[in-house]
């Protein structure tokens, strides 16, 4: 009886100590400040669906074109203030660039 009380404080000691050397895991979290947020409502943009043409027409010629890349082809037309991203023809989205400081 008593090999099994020694054998179960040794066990729980080695526990114990374990837990301890282990150290204390912390989350961070990630604040974006609002000011530095690009505001999408300052800009015209083109919307969702329109077409190269259209935008085109619109914006007038991009600065840079990459793409496009990928199947579907996803191509991005990159202007001063904001960035389109194409899927075919068509407007999947566009971003505002941050303003650099």
């Amino acid at each position: 009886m008593k090999k099994k009380h020694n054998l179960g404080a040794a066990i729980g000691l080695a526990a114990l100590l374990a837990t301890a050397m282990v150290p204390a895991v912390q989350a961070e979290d990630l604040a974006i400040p609002v000011g530095s947020q690009a505001d999408r409502s300052a800009i015209s943009l083109p919307a969702n669906g329109m077409s190269q043409a259209s935008v085109r027409q619109r914006w007038g010629n991009p600065l840079d074109i990459q793409g496009p890349v990928g199947q579907p082809p996803i191509s991005q037309w990159h202007y001063s203030d904001f960035v389109v991203y194409f899927e075919r023809d068509l407007v999947m989205h566009a971003v505002v660039k941050r303003p650099k400081h």
